[in-house]
C-alpha cells in the first residue's frame, strides 16, 4: 500500500499567516507567510510568499523568500523562484531561470549537521 506523508500542511492561496509556525512533516505554502517558521520541508508554491525567519532541515523555493534561511539538508530554488536575504544550507540548486540575491554560507558535511538540527529541535518545543 502506498502511502502518502503523514504530516502535510497547506497554507492556501488567500491565506495570510503573520506569527510564528511550528511544523513537522511538510508545510506547503500558497499564501503569504510572515514571521518565524520552523519545521522539516517547506515548499513555497509559484504563487506563495515568505517573509520570515526560517530553519528547516530541506527548502523548495518557486515562489517569493526573502528573509533568513538555515537548511540542515539543502535549498532549491526552482526556475519560477526568487531568494533574498541570508542563507546557510549544506546543499543548493538553483534551476535556471531562478533568482538568487542572498548572502549564501555553505555548511560543511561535518560538526554543522548536529549543531543545525540541535537548533532545529530547541525551536520546535513550545
Amino acid at each position: 500500500m502506498n502511502t502518502i506523508a503523514k504530516d502535510f500542511s497547506v497554507i492556501d492561496k488567500e491565506l495570510t499567516v503573520d506569527g510564528t509556525i511550528h511544523t513537522r512533516g511538510r508545510l506547503i505554502v500558497k499564501g503569504v507567510v510572515k514571521g518565524t517558521v520552523t519545521g522539516d520541508s517547506i515548499v513555497i508554491a509559484e504563487e506563495g510568499s515568505v517573509y520570515a525567519d526560517v530553519k528547516v532541515a530541506s527548502m523548495t523555493i518557486g515562489g517569493t523568500f526573502e528573509g533568513e534561511l538555515r537548511a540542515l539538508k539543502e535549498l532549491v530554488i526552482l526556475a519560477t523562484g526568487k531568494c533574498s536575504g541570508k542563507v546557510v544550507c549544506k546543499d543548493l540548486v538553483v534551476e535556471t531561470g531562478a533568482i538568487l540575491n542572498a548572502q549564501v554560507t555553505s555548511l560543511s558535511a561535518k560538526g554543522s549537521d548536529l549543531t543545525i538540527q540541535n537548533d532545529l529541535e530547541k525551536d520546535s518545543t513550545p
